[in-house]
């Protein structure tokens, strides 16, 4: 009951950190990420590339790993609580937030105007390294995760947030 506790309160403490981490990244690609408005396209393809690198880099570890692994090679599952079961899960829980980001961040770019392609700039980079402190989180320990999945999440609810918030008041 007590560890069960020591992990929950360790797992809100990443949580509200990333809460944290979600409106800074909002607040940087707001006020310091200055780019023309007419970058609006250019900023949504780049958006995706620090994420893109960093679902690359999972896909190939767990390729290498299956490859290296006599008893992998042919596909078979990863042993539960196993690194590369680790890794997979990563992998698989990356590729739902990239989604929701796909589905979420071209509408905010678009309605932020002149802030769009801050934002979207610092939501990529924000989400890469966000995604890569999950990784090692989860490797290290599972409560350890809490903050690197919930700073992808709340990165893109701060700024679909402040980009409803923006449009209704304008």
């Amino acid at each position: 009951m007590e560890a069960a506790m020591g992990k929950r309160r360790m797992i809100l403490l990443g949580m509200a950190a990333a809460v944290a981490w979600g409106i800074a990244t909002v607040w940087v690609g707001v006020t310091q990420v200055n780019l023309p408005v007419f970058s609006l396209l250019p900023a949504l393809a780049f958006a995706f590339l620090p994420p893109g690198v960093v679902l690359l880099v999972m896909i190939a570890r767990l390729a290498a790993v299956r490859f290296f692994d006599d008893g992998l090679i042919d596909g078979q599952a990863f042993a539960p609580g196993s690194a590369p079961w680790v890794d997979q899960r990563v992998l698989t829980n990356t590729v739902e937030q990239l989604v929701l980001a796909l589905c979420v961040w071209p509408a905010c770019g678009y309605l932020l105007l002149g802030d769009g392609p801050g934002v979207l700039v610092a939501l990529g980079v924000a989400f890469a390294l966000a995604r890569v402190a999950f990784w090692i989180g989860y490797r290290a320990a599972p409560p350890l995760r809490a903050f690197g999945f919930a700073a992808t999440f709340s990165a893109t609810v701060a700024a679909l947030l402040w980009a409803g918030l923006r449009y209704l008041v304008s």
